[in-house]
């Protein structure tokens, strides 16, 4: 499983947001491009960028940083965030980016998903971001009535390369990520599923681990690591190193069969 370090976009500063809620972020960093060097120095094999000002503008903001970024490290590097037309993700993906993931263009126009994923085939990926099961589109700011798993066979019927599931009431909380849903996620689909969303503990890895059989091949870190609650290289060989056996009893992965 791969550990994928977050790096959160916010007025050109490396931030990290509480529950989605743009009113309650916490400034980490005002270099990002800093951030992913650091990221990478420490093992990191890829990188998970969100333009937030992007997300929240519906077109890509911070460019300039993302590209510096790309520039800076040798991992690939993938982002979200304000992705919602053609000339976005092809300019963006212009950057070098390995991926680029779409949000609420999923929902409201999945022609323009399709047709993406002819045109830039294995690069594109759709974030899930649900708020009770229910999808949460234009940055998180509202909540439709469409249900994640019907979303995510929508879009593998699409051939999108992957999807990334957050649970918007974990994400930022360090409250661990939501395994029942990631499971039921996982098992509707055929596609790569990489869980985001309120990881804190060595422990949620091995949780996430156990689900690999089903598709979960990846997580996605974030204040986690800014706070040192995970070491990303003590991660990193923690799930090198682990499989499902390895999981405490008591978070054993009879818990989630």
């Amino acid at each position: 499983m791969n550990i994928i370090p977050a790096i959160d976009i916010l007025g050109g500063r490396c931030v990290r947001l509480y529950q989605g809620d743009y009113e309650r972020s916490q400034i980490f960093n005002d270099n990002p491009v800093d951030v992913a060097k650091r990221w990478v120095d420490e093992g990191a094999t890829k990188l998970h960028l969100v333009d937030l000002d992007g997300a929240k503008a519906g077109q890509p903001v911070n460019q300039k940083t993302i590209e510096a970024i790309i520039k800076a490290v040798d991992v690939p590097v993938q982002l979200g965030g304000g992705l919602r037309n053609y000339s976005a993700v092809a300019s963006v993906l212009a950057l070098g980016l390995q991926h680029a993931i779409l949000g609420t263009v999923a929902i409201e126009r999945p022609q323009l998903v399709s047709n993406l994923c002819q045109e830039f085939p294995g690069q594109i990926i759709v974030g899930i971001d649900a708020r009770d099961g229910k999808v949460a589109t234009k940055g998180w700011l509202e909540t439709s009535e469409v249900l994640a798993t019907d979303l995510a066979r929508q879009m593998a019927k699409l051939k999108v390369a992957g999807i990334i599931y957050t649970d918007i009431c974990r994400d930022g909380t360090l409250k661990g990520p939501n395994i029942e849903a990631l499971r039921e996620l996982a098992t509707v689909v055929n596609i790569p599923v990489i869980a985001s969303g309120g990881i804190s503990s060595i422990s949620d890895l091995l949780k996430l681990l156990a689900l690999e059989p089903t598709g979960v091949e990846g997580a996605i870190i974030g204040r986690a690591l800014y706070t040192g609650d995970i070491s990303l290289t003590e991660a990193n060989q923690a799930v090198g190193q682990g499989r499902w056996q390895d999981v405490p009893p008591d978070l054993g992965y009879s818990a989630f069969a």
